[in-house]
């Protein structure tokens, strides 16, 4: 794997915790919460409070979730979508640089989202057909360089912004995970110049020391 590789931009990466951050993932409610509700990851809780605060996500939906794995999203995203008899209602497509393990439904490819050539395999699979809602929860490792970890989150959030401003319908919503500090304004000035709506979430379920933010842009500018 390159240095920019597959834990560098999509995944939470192999990194060292402390006693103390394990055992505080231990006793985390969400994480308890998580594993009785069969969801892969608390992150699961985050999303389903903005989705239910911003009144997002119908039957009927096509949903893009990029930086899908381990998967938590796409199974909230699915779960919503089923309607009577169990049939999904809608489409989910995920798309990740890592495996990941298959849930009914969700249309899943594994590629880097920053190869021309694993856009144009997405844009086949829509086959056309215009995006309600994109979601992200792509985070970059972050090295503790203040300049070097900016430009990786705004670059993140970009390649995000920049295939939803594309493959959005007019009234449709993106949502992305950004990080406080240098870069974030220009992040939101960003969303701003695509988006008549841009609203900031910290959903209960993130950890009050984290500094991420969930970015949430609604309705596209003509």
């Amino acid at each position: 794997m390159s240095s920019l590789g597959i834990f560098e931009l999509y995944g939470n990466g192999q990194e060292k915790f402390s006693k103390e951050w394990v055992q505080q993932h231990i006793n985390d409610p969400y994480v308890k919460m998580a594993q009785q509700k069969g969801y892969r990851a608390r992150a699961a809780f985050k999303l389903m409070e903005i989705l239910d605060t911003e009144k997002l996500l119908r039957k009927g939906d096509i949903v893009v979730d990029l930086g899908a794995a381990p998967g938590s999203w796409s199974q909230v995203v699915r779960e919503r979508l089923v309607g009577p008899g169990g049939v999904l209602e809608g489409r989910v497509i995920a798309l990740d640089l890592l495996p990941m393990e298959p849930i009914a439904g969700v249309e899943f490819f594994q590629g880097d989202f920053r190869n021309d050539d694993v856009l144009h395999q997405l844009e086949a699979r829509l086959q056309g057909q215009k995006v309600d809602l994109v979601i992200s929860d792509m985070a970059p490792n972050l090295s503790g360089v203040g300049v070097a970890d900016s430009a990786r989150i705004q670059h993140v959030c970009d390649l995000a912004l920049e295939f939803s401003v594309n493959h959005l319908k007019p009234d449709g919503a993106l949502i992305v995970k950004a990080f406080h500090g240098s870069g974030f304004s220009q992040i939101v000035e960003s969303f701003k110049r695509h988006f008549v709506r841009v609203v900031e979430r910290k959903p209960k379920a993130s950890r009050d020391k984290s500094s991420e933010t969930f970015l949430i842009g609604r309705r596209l500018k003509s």
